[in-house]
């Protein structure tokens, strides 16, 4: 069983939670190689289509490096290879996750949200990237991820000075889906879950790979004539066939992921 969080499977939905409330769900290296392996399981289970990360209790989603933790030993850190959480480096998993933040996501925290595909915020959520004020730098992606989903100036403004942005705010810049109240949050995640698992999984699959891999692309016709195997899958599913054929017929298609 993992010890630094939870894990829950329900239907085709893993929800995992960060169990570390004492420090506000902060991680340290082992809680980091334990959602390593969570999410290569996840990856790995055709069973599963759909995660969703959020943190134990009410005030914090993830408050970031667990800094008391590393002030205690050399300062150096063990890194796990898929990053922070097992998912700031995790650039092959096609499978959607969102982010379910319940409070306080700074540093890393935030880092872990801006690495998932959907934000859906509580609000009382709390984003920054604080790094700069302790003397460090936002190593886990949240330098190149911010300014790829929100206004450059507003993202310089975040990362130049630290400074928190509420949830509110995080909606109005555009990287929160949407805020709920707290008591609502994880039934909104759900929800957003839900409606990913209405559409046909090798579909999602394939616009997520192709989204995200096309953005390294230096134009449009580039990025739609890159190769992306997702796509592929796609085009020789089985579900390519029953999509059409269940609108065709006016039922519910009966997605095989396959």
């Amino acid at each position: 069983m993992p010890e630094f969080c939870k894990v829950e499977r329900d239907g085709k939905i893993l929800t995992v939670t960060i169990a570390r409330p004492a420090v506000y769900n902060a991680l340290h290296p082992p809680a980091n190689f334990e959602l390593e392996k969570v999410f290569d399981e996840f990856a790995a289970d055709p069973d599963l289509w759909v995660a969703i990360v959020t943190g134990e209790g009410d005030r914090a989603f993830c408050a970031g490096n667990d800094l008391k933790f590393q002030a205690a030993g050399d300062g150096k850190l063990a890194l796990a290879a898929k990053g922070f959480a097992g998912l700031t480096a995790r650039y092959d998993l096609v499978k959607p996750v969102i982010a379910a933040v319940n409070g306080v996501a700074m540093g890393g925290g935030f880092e872990i949200a801006l690495a998932c595909d959907l934000i859906i915020a509580s609000e009382n959520a709390v984003f920054a990237l604080p790094e700069p004020r302790v003397g460090l730098a936002a190593l886990a992606g949240g330098m190149h991820r911010l300014p790829r989903q929100i206004p450059l100036k507003h993202a310089m403004g975040m990362l130049l000075t630290g400074r928190k942005v509420s949830a509110r705010e995080g909606f109005a810049l555009g990287f929160v889906n949407e805020v709920v109240p707290a008591a609502e949050l994880m039934k909104a995640a759900r929800r957003w879950a839900g409606e990913i698992l209405e559409c046909a999984p090798l579909s999602v699959r394939a616009s997520k790979q192709c989204a995200l891999e096309g953005l390294g692309a230096g134009s449009i016709q580039e990025a739609m004539q890159g190769r992306y195997d997702q796509l592929g899958a796609m085009l020789r599913s089985e579900d390519f066939v029953e999509g059409p054929r269940a609108f065709a017929q006016k039922r519910k298609p009966a997605w095989k992921g396959k």
